[in-house]
């Protein structure tokens, strides 16, 4: 296991807390993957179930200590279901708010990605303690599994945008979560202006160096299953999270309202957080939102996007570890 503490000091955020006194099984029968798996989910076309394979690995779980990982989102997902992925699965926070249906011995459980376990190799993921126990005896410490991503889950409510601490007219960065799967492409813009490209970072924050001006914006998400909303009235409010009416995917994706926020930005730019050479596991700290005003938006979903209780299940990468079958019946 890692030093966290080395791993983390530099960096922004809560730290991930280390597992009490755990023995790691040496990761036989795993087949090493060549490269790292960024998630690439092949566009759902229609609302039935696909038949997928399932990678077979082997979890963990952790205590997250209220944190919302190094995703950076608010908190843990309100049923604490979530998991950790390794450096290769997590892939630089491409795989954060997607979800996987995980079977270990017990059954099986859905998952939200929020966090990154540094010390996992591919094949291992680390399931919150919740999640663990509806799966395997946690007196086990580790389990067989087999995990899938799903796609376009039921949500967890409409988008909400979260613009960093320190964001100014002069330097932007925004985070989005339930967004059900994981985001491909984040664009902005200010009134008048065309749509930037933001960049990402493993933080799960998209952000633009130069900045967008004054605000407020107008944010377009693309999801890695090509479902595209798009948010008007995003205000320029560092460190507060402004909900939405709007929906990634599904009923209610084309309608709604957005609110939340102080209206008032920050007097200075933060310094960009630069992409960490050492995978890790941290973020930046999310500090209690405040709700105030309010702002029209609009959205446009994708038309094969299925309603929100029809997911399909797909496999988390192309390249895999041990492949098992999946039944289509």
């Amino acid at each position: 296991m890692h030093d966290e503490t080395t791993l983390l000091s530099t960096l922004p955020g809560k730290r991930r807390r280390p597992r009490s006194m755990v023995t790691w099984l040496a990761a036989a029968g795993v087949a090493a993957l060549a490269g790292v798996i960024g998630l690439a989910l092949m566009l759902q076309t229609g609302s039935s179930a696909a038949c997928a394979a399932a990678l077979s690995g082997k979890a963990t779980f952790y205590d997250i200590a209220g944190g919302g990982g190094n995703c950076s989102y608010d908190g843990p997902p309100a049923d604490m279901m979530h998991v950790a992925m390794g450096p290769g699965e997590y892939a630089d926070a491409a795989a954060c708010g997607g979800y996987l249906n995980v079977t270990g011995p017990k059954g099986s459980v859905r998952v939200k990605i929020v966090d990154q376990c540094p010390e996992c190799a591919q094949g291992h993921i680390d399931l919150s303690k919740e999640a663990f126990a509806k799966i395997g005896n946690p007196v086990d410490g580790i389990i067989p599994v087999t995990y899938s991503t799903v796609a376009n889950p039921p949500l967890p409510g409409p988008l909400t945008f979260r613009v960093k601490e320190g964001a100014s007219q002069y330097w932007f960065s925004v985070r989005i979560d339930n967004t059900g799967n994981a985001l491909r492409s984040v664009q902005a813009k200010s009134a008048g202006g065309g749509f930037v490209t933001l960049k990402k970072y493993d933080y799960n924050y998209w952000q633009a160096d130069s900045g967008l001006g004054p605000g407020p914006f107008t944010i377009k998400a693309t999801d890695t299953q090509g479902n595209t909303a798009t948010v008007d009235g995003v205000k320029l409010a560092p460190g507060s999270t402004q909900s939405s009416g709007v929906k990634m995917y599904g009923a209610g994706a084309n309608t709604g309202s957005a609110s939340g926020g102080d209206s008032a930005a920050a007097a200075a730019p933060a310094a960009p957080v630069p992409a960490r050479a050492t995978p890790a596991a941290s973020k930046s700290a999310s500090p209690t939102p405040s709700a105030s005003a309010s702002a029209s938006p609009s959205a446009v979903a994708s038309p094969s996007a299925p309603a929100d209780d029809e997911a399909d299940v797909q496999p988390l990468a192309a390249a895999t570890l041990d492949v098992e079958k999946t039944s289509c019946g």
